[in-house]
């Protein structure tokens, strides 16, 4: 009896890379509070030149957390603060499944849900496969056994510290945003998750982080410029403008920091762009309240 072969799998496409990191860029990182770290250059914070703090700070991959799983700007798998390469396409996929699951799942509904065209057999085999090439180190990040597997304890996984994060710009028992949040804070919620995976499973996941994303980082900027924290909330509203250009709340929120900061001007033009983008795009008008607000402005 010869082996039964697994289903085809796609070629693998991984290439490891920090976003918006030229060679020789240094960056000095420092703890805030327990959970949050600010990333600075010699040149301060900017909205291009530090990519998702969760990549590339050496103290989130500390020895505390062995393992850290990287899905928000692309999948990514640290240990000990070693960026592991060319994990196959297949391993990846099983890892960014458990890690968004969070806990223990049965083997039957992991190969059903990442091989849903292949036949049970050909799932189990696929699903044997992707472990067996997980090698050593990866291996020992999971839970395993006959019939189910899930992360190890202790494994960190970029997505939750960022929801963790977004939950608490959002709490309504909140009083006041601390020093510690700001643009590093905006950079974290600007990352999308898992950019460029169409699975049906990953696009729901990350179709419910980027409402909460948004609405976390409206509601920074609002904390923000209360603060009188211009230019990082002016950031910050800017960050859930580029994430969805026709969504109001976000242009409301930029719209709200120019004027808290007295830059009539800037308000009207931006107004003026989200107005001629969404005619354009939709062939709609800016609600009633946001054009009152533009006419208050104009008739000082």
């Amino acid at each position: 009896m010869t082996a039964e072969k697994p289903a085809p799998e796609a070629a693998d496409d991984y290439t490891p890379r920090l976003p918006g990191f030229s060679p020789g860029f240094t960056v000095d990182l420092r703890q805030v509070d327990d959970r949050y770290w600010a990333s600075r250059t010699p040149m301060g914070i900017s909205m291009t030149s530090v990519a998702p703090l969760s990549a590339v700070d050496p103290k989130f991959m500390a020895s505390e957390h062995r393992w850290v799983v990287r899905l928000l700007g692309g999948f990514q798998f640290w240990w000990k603060g070693s960026l592991q390469v060319g994990i196959p396409r297949a391993s990846q996929r099983l890892l960014a499944f458990l890690a968004l699951n969070g806990g223990v799942v049965s083997r039957a509904t992991v190969s059903g849900t990442l091989w849903p065209d292949a036949t049970e057999r050909h799932a189990y085999a696929n699903l044997r496969s992707a472990l067996a090439r997980l090698g050593r180190i990866c291996r020992q990040a999971l839970h395993a056994n006959k019939l189910e597997l899930g992360l190890a304890e202790g494994v960190m996984v970029d997505l939750r510290q960022a929801q963790m994060l977004a939950r608490r710009l959002l709490d309504p028992a909140a009083t006041h945003v601390g020093p510690e949040l700001g643009t590093a804070a905006a950079v974290t919620l600007s990352a999308d998750l898992l950019p460029g995976w169409y699975d049906e499973w990953a696009l729901t996941d990350a179709e419910e982080w980027r409402l909460l994303r948004l609405h976390a980082l409206e509601a920074l900027a609002r904390w923000l410029t209360a603060a009188g924290r211009w230019g990082e909330a002016a950031a910050a509203a800017a960050a859930a403008v580029r994430a969805e250009p026709l969504r109001q709340s976000a242009h409301d929120a930029l719209i709200q920091v120019h004027l808290a900061e007295g830059n009539q001007s800037e308000a009207v033009r931006e107004f003026e762009r989200y107005r001629t983008l969404l005619n354009a795009e939709l062939g709609l008008e800016p609600t009633q309240r946001l054009h009152r607000l533009i006419q208050d402005v104009q008739n000082r």
